[in-house]
């Protein structure tokens, strides 16, 4: 009988796969997230090469579509969780992240979980199938950079999942057709356990490395496209994490991304611009951009409603509250800077009918994703060469160290670094740290390079003193470095277990 129960169980889960939902980020429930498809009556999924090269674009549509998830709530925890941003809005969830009280029930960490094994799912359609099409006409150099691309992908979503999570399922495989013969084999696939983050590494080095063997060299024109490029600055930012760290390859991995003809734009202001019409941006394809989310004229991102006005429709209105409100402590940051230049292009100052965070007459918004046209910037040449300079300076090169951040901060127009910061590691290691979050405000960094550089607890929980208008923050503990996972997904699935602390 009580083979019978699992036997339904398993059956059910698999029947359960074949549903979806639908919204912004147009992916299943956890469960089907490592069902395939039933194979073809020849043993292989995807007969021909259109057949695969629509799994293969649907990658770049997944990518497209996950502006909720791996974009504006990625912001949420790395602004908002940090000393950035405010929520902006009353949700509960947003409250539970700014305040460092997170459970197990907070439906974005949520809704996280689910969307990004989603995304792994969409690699592995190709990274599992694309050897096996009997097509002649899918060469085999497209089969390789197909996968190399997917490979990236793939990669770059375990290396999110486990910087939030720690510990996470490593999906490798596709599952076949259940039956009551393969059942007990199936189950583990069906019900992932968390790997070990070590393994979680390998798998991420695994894939880049191939990514970096087979994947297209960087293209000028297009900026949107998983190339050798971003596996290097994948790798550069694996290996400053402290599970693999080695800073010999960091700064190896720089030096190469480097070479491959990327620049600093002359005017930070390029990178966020629209035209004076208001009706596009002014630049897509920077030369300062490493991989970047295009959004195209007749096109468009939803997500700048959720932190502004959209500076190119002329009906946008401040209208509810938005999500990413600068924080008090920012803008006192850009201020003891004299950084005018960088704090113009991130923050924006506007009167709402509210007042959560600011009185309504001079409110602050987040400027980066000012318009719909808007490319999401995800990895940049200046994010490169900040991470090269905190590199060097672990390694004790402070003269390197200072050079490259001496180039980000002679951009912003200010003053190259003191010969007293230069002569101090300690100081240098703040220099840097300091400048990557004026450079990088709104981008995704800021949490990372806390948790990354050992500075949460002295930053985060010196925070309630110096800033008025944050929430009461719960004070950060080594329990409070990683998310925890959800509730939902340790009932469904009970190979998963929770994060110490929740």
């Amino acid at each position: 009988m009580k083979n019978k129960i699992k036997l339904s169980l398993l059956l059910g889960a698999a029947l359960f796969m074949g549903s979806c939902s639908l919204n912004y980020d147009p992916i299943s429930d956890y469960s089907e997230l490592t069902f395939g498809n039933e194979t073809g009556s020849s043993g292989t999924k995807y007969q021909t090469k259109a057949e695969m090269q629509q799994q293969y674009d649907n990658i770049y549509k997944s990518i497209q579509n996950a502006q909720e998830s791996w974009y504006m709530d990625m912001l949420v925890f790395a602004e908002t969780h940090a000393d950035n941003a405010y929520s902006g809005a009353t949700d509960a969830e947003l409250i539970q992240l700014e305040s460092n009280k997170q459970d197990g029930t907070n439906k974005n960490i949520e809704r996280d979980w689910t969307s990004f094994l989603g995304y792994i799912v969409s690699a592995n359609r190709v990274i599992c199938n694309v050897d096996s099409v009997p097509d002649a006409t899918l060469t085999d150099a497209e089969r390789k950079q197909w996968k190399a691309e997917a490979s990236i992908w793939r990669a770059w979503v375990l290396f999110d999942m486990t910087r939030l999570w720690g510990e996470v399922p490593v999906v490798t495989q596709e599952t076949p057709n259940i039956t009551a013969t393969n059942v007990k084999e199936m189950y583990p696939i069906l019900f992932p356990a968390r790997n070990s983050v070590e393994d979680v590494y390998k798998q991420i080095i695994s894939d880049l490395q191939y990514g970096l063997q087979y994947a297209p060299k960087a293209d000028a024109t297009n900026k949107f496209k998983l190339t050798q490029s971003v596996a290097k600055t994948l790798l550069a930012k694996v290996y400053a994490e402290a599970p693999v760290r080695d800073y010999a390859k960091v700064i190896e991995y720089c030096e190469s991304i480097k070479k491959d003809g990327f620049s600093l734009v002359a005017n930070y202001s390029d990178l966020f611009s629209v035209n004076d019409a208001k009706t596009d941006v002014n630049y897509r394809n920077t030369s300062e951009s490493i991989f970047e989310v295009i959004y195209p004229l007749g096109s468009g991102s939803w997500v700048t409603w959720m932190f502004g006005i959209d500076q190119c429709d002329p009906s946008s209105t401040y209208n509810w509250a938005k999500w990413i409100t600068p924080s008090r402590d920012l803008i006192q940051a850009y201020e003891n800077e004299g950084d005018n230049v960088r704090m113009n292009e991130a923050i924006v100052w506007a009167k709402p009918s509210w007042s959560i965070h600011y009185p309504s007459d001079h409110y602050p918004f987040m400027y980066k994703t000012r318009s719909r046209y808007n490319s999401i910037l995800k990895f940049r040449l200046a994010d490169v060469l900040l991470l090269e300079a905190e590199a060097y300076t672990a390694q004790g090169n402070l003269t390197a160290a200072a050079d490259l951040v001496d180039q980000i901060r002679v951009r912003a127009k200010l003053a190259k670094l003191d010969a007293s910061v230069k002569s101090s590691k300690d100081n240098m290691v703040n220099a840097v740290l300091k400048e990557r979050r004026l450079e990088l405000a709104f981008e995704g960094q800021r949490w990372f390079d806390l948790v990354r550089t050992g500075k949460v607890y002295e930053v985060m929980n010196t925070l309630n003193s110096r800033d008025s208008g944050r929430k009461k923050m719960a004070t950060f503990t080594e329990n409070s470095l990683l998310m925890p996972v959800p509730q939902t997904q340790i009932d469904s699935n009970p190979n998963l277990t929770q994060n110490k602390g929740y």
